[in-house]
């Protein structure tokens, strides 16, 4: 496997060092597998016509490019950001946000009948813009009984009950794979510090103290729904993963974080900047799980994708890098 977990949290000289899975940039990375090969796609520089880096693994351990995989929409936007692909019925559906620069991003989902592409958008937005300017970080998941919900990213400027100005997360049921319910519940809005993009931000034609919630990524664990979500900057050392959780997929939310730092992911000195974006994925052993999450290297050039186990106690997920603990 990728990573080794030490046995003592506590000794120094034990513990190894991150280290990223691909050396290349390779961000917002989303693992999965079908047919015992293992497929990541990530936000990531594009080729002539095509958009969206793909890698592959036949042992979870080397990974190599296999160029990009979505189909270019040049009239909708340049900039490309955090697919994430889901398989159902036979046909696999990559969703995606695209818009020029930060700005106008919206929902679309594209379609092929094979893992490696090529994808081709299905020609209108997931999400109408009437619905929502701004939304980013579309991310499906499929209950036991079958239903798909999307948990995807939006802004908010009120500041009601608490909550404060930003990006935060929601949920809408899927109704098929290509159409999605409007309506949507929230999952968590920013009510942290340390969840505070920009101070003083000119957006929306005001000025706001910005907070960022996104990249959310959904697990069930003993029948409960563990919502993982990045917040922060993700451009500095603030970047981190959290999490709230569950009875349902549509909530309500439960935050249990004591507002001082994210839990999951966060800055290491000397070795992580700004982890986040994460993905969960099944290793080869069919049982052991892995967040998947990008991380800057330490001369902030590039954000790097990396692979660490993951585990649970009776607080919910951590990362088992450095820990001792027994997983649940």
């Amino acid at each position: 496997m990728p990573t080794r977990v030490t046995a003592d949290a506590g000794s120094e000289q034990d513990r190894t060092s991150y280290r990223p899975a691909f050396a290349d940039y390779f961000a917002d990375p989303f693992v999965f597998q079908h047919d015992g090969i293992y497929y990541a796609v990530g936000t990531g520089p594009g080729s002539e016509g095509l958009e969206i880096p793909m890698l592959c693994s036949h042992n979870f351990v080397d990974w190599h490019p296999i160029g990009c995989v979505l189909e270019k929409l040049p009239e909708l936007g340049d900039c490309y950001w955090a697919p994430e692909v889901a398989y159902s019925n036979g046909a696999f559906y990559m969703y995606f946000s695209v818009g020029f620069g930060d700005k106008g991003h919206h929902l679309r989902v594209a379609t092929s009948d094979r893992p490696e592409g090529p994808y081709r958008d299905i020609g209108r937005p997931l999400l109408d813009r009437c619905h929502a300017e701004f939304a980013i970080d579309a991310s499906p998941f499929q209950d036991a009984d079958g239903q798909w919900y999307l948990f995807y990213s939006r802004d908010f400027l009120d500041s009601d009950n608490g909550a404060r100005p930003g990006t935060a997360l929601v949920v809408s049921r899927l109704i098929t794979m290509v159409d999605l319910e409007p309506e949507f519940q929230v999952v968590m809005r920013a009510r942290h510090d340390w969840q505070r993009y920009q101070s003083k931000r000119s957006i929306y034609n005001g000025i706001y103290d910005w907070h960022t919630l996104e990249g959310p990524f959904t697990v069930r664990h003993n029948d409960r729904y563990y919502c993982l979500y990045s917040g922060g900057n993700w451009q500095n050392q603030t970047y981190g993963v959290d999490w709230v959780v569950s009875n349902h997929p549509m909530g309500p939310y439960t935050d249990t974080n004591d507002g001082m730092e994210p839990r999951l992911l966060i800055t290491v000195p000397g070795e992580l900047i700004g982890p986040g974006h994460n993905s969960v994925v099944v290793g080869p052993d069919g049982v052991t799980q892995y967040l998947a999450f990008h991380a800057w290297d330490l001369q902030m050039t590039a954000r790097r994708f990396f692979l660490e186990p993951l585990g649970w106690n009776d607080s919910g997920p951590i990362c088992l890098r450095n820990f001792s603990c027994e997983t649940q």
